[in-house]
């Protein structure tokens, strides 16, 4: 299925813009996901492309989208507040649609974002699904980004490599995790923030579209 082009509303504390997005409808849906990117990478980097074929390929509608200041052609992310103004527009824009309940998913900072957002009150997900969820700076267990979690209270799916530096060590994640409402966690064993397995050298789009299955079992069991 090729995705449609859409440009979504966004309200920012700084006035009205819009963003890009990538949407694939699927007539009958079991649920609506959309899918946020990671700091480094936008909405078509081929680990999300892999992802959401696969996804839609399974029965799910996949909404892609980019932060602005993506948008905007900067590589560093702006303020935490316009990545929560971006998922309120995308749950706005999806209502527009018609698209039911849905589920907010993202790669590392795009997860974080919606967490954020949903502990906010901007967001209300059916659940959320952490792609890597990065608790920290590589190296800096000292500055946990986890303050919010214990707020939320939809459902929260971590999906995580054993060898992911962003969740060293595993003791305060786990301690972390334990504080959530309702938290659970799936590990992909010898696999880092990538979700790439030493001495397995995959494409990312096929890593990518590795992980629908997971996310689809969590999706439907909700």
């Amino acid at each position: 299925m090729t995705p449609l082009s859409v440009r979504i509303p966004v309200e920012l504390p700084t006035g009205e813009t819009e963003v890009s997005g990538l949407w694939s409808s699927v007539p009958g849906a079991e649920a609506t996901i959309a899918l946020a990117h990671g700091a480094g990478a936008g909405m078509t980097h081929p680990f999300l492309e892999g992802l959401a074929s696969a996804l839609s390929e399974s029965g799910f509608s996949v909404l892609r989208f980019v932060f602005p200041y993506v948008e905007d052609g900067r590589r560093m992310p702006g303020p935490a507040a316009h990545a929560v103004a971006t998922w309120a527009g995308v749950q706005a824009w999806l209502g527009s649609q018609r698209s039911g309940a849905f589920v907010a998913a993202g790669k590392s900072y795009g997860g974080r974002m919606a967490s954020l957002a949903t502990a906010e009150g901007a967001l209300s997900p059916r659940a959320l699904v952490y792609l890597g969820y990065p608790l920290h700076a590589p190296g800096r267990p000292d500055k946990p980004r986890a303050e919010h979690l214990p707020r939320i209270t939809v459902p929260q799916f971590f999906i995580e490599g054993e060898n992911d530096p962003f969740i060293t060590p595993r003791e305060q994640f786990d301690t972390v995790v334990a504080t959530c409402h309702d938290a659970r966690v799936h590990w992909i064993e010898g696999a880092n923030h990538s979700f790439e397995v030493k001495g397995k050298r995959r494409p990312a789009a096929e890593i990518g579209a590795g992980l629908a299955g997971v996310v689809g079992e969590f999706v439907r069991g909700l």
